[in-house]
């Protein structure tokens, strides 16, 4: 499925399942995952973008299992261009086996693989160009307040977009204070609720206030409905139980 859109009131649920599944457990867990999907046949108004980002071996039989439904494939990164890079995977052909969204910037990339700014711009713009939608992860490292934490990753947004905003009105963000990344509890709803309205109240002059900004940070079932200006959660390892993936699309759902 193709997302063309991502106004207000669209609500993103994605799960990415890092490296913890092998290569059956991962099709297995995707299968199930459809199931919860099946189950929900209101997800075909396209109000609630159920995502999945499994691993690169994984992307083309996802592919495959997904087809005909409303999940939308994603990546958990990419290159910033095709030639001579090693080990990477470039953007183009991502796009060639039907991904939509690729993740970039994540935290863990920018602390154990050293990705700099300059290295998150290059890989939005190389995706933005093969077609697909970044879903850029931003994010303070340590708690702090609302409005310093809401600087932080207006800086790392602006940074991943070299200043030119029409890029950022394509994207999706995840903001995922590093802090709580596998923390036992996700931060509370009230800060990520006063965090994300400082952030759009940041960039409304840059007319780019209204663009999806979902939570992720140890995120489940239970936080959506509490959150305030929010477009969604990105999921981790509460949804590898499909069932949670399946709660969560309810509350989305309930919310759209």
């Amino acid at each position: 499925m193709a997302v063309t859109g991502t106004p207000m009131d669209t609500v993103f649920v994605g799960v990415s399942t890092k490296m913890y599944m092998g290569y059956a457990h991962s099709l297995r867990w995707l299968e199930e995952l459809i199931v919860e999907v099946d189950a929900r046949p209101a997800l075909a108004a396209g109000r609630v973008v159920p995502l999945v980002i499994p691993s690169f071996p994984v992307l083309p039989e996802a592919a495959r299992l997904i087809t005909g439904t409303p999940l939308v494939l994603g990546a958990q990164n990419c290159g910033w261009s095709d030639g001579p890079w090693t080990g990477e995977v470039s953007p183009s052909m991502l796009a060639e086996l039907g991904v939509g969204f690729v993740e970039i910037g994540h935290a863990e990339r920018r602390r154990h693989f050293a990705e700099d700014d300059a290295m998150i711009a290059l890989k939005v713009s190389a995706a933005v160009e093969s077609g697909l939608k970044p879903l850029l992860c931003v994010g303070e490292t340590e708690l702090t307040g609302p409005e310093a934490a809401a600087e932080t990753v207006f800086r790392q947004l602006k940074a991943a977009v070299s200043g030119d905003w029409s890029v950022a009105s394509g994207m999706v963000i995840a903001y995922e204070p590093v802090w709580a990344i596998g923390a036992p509890e996700p931060a509370s709803a009230q800060y990520v609720s006063e965090v994300v309205g400082a952030l759009r109240a940041a960039l409304a002059p840059h007319g780019v206030a209204t663009l999806p900004i979902i939570y992720g940070g140890s995120a489940k079932p239970g936080l959506l409905p509490q959150l305030d200006g929010v477009s969604g959660l990105f999921l981790g390892r509460f949804a590898h139980d499909p069932a949670n993936f399946g709660r969560v699309l309810d509350e989305a759902l309930a919310l759209s």
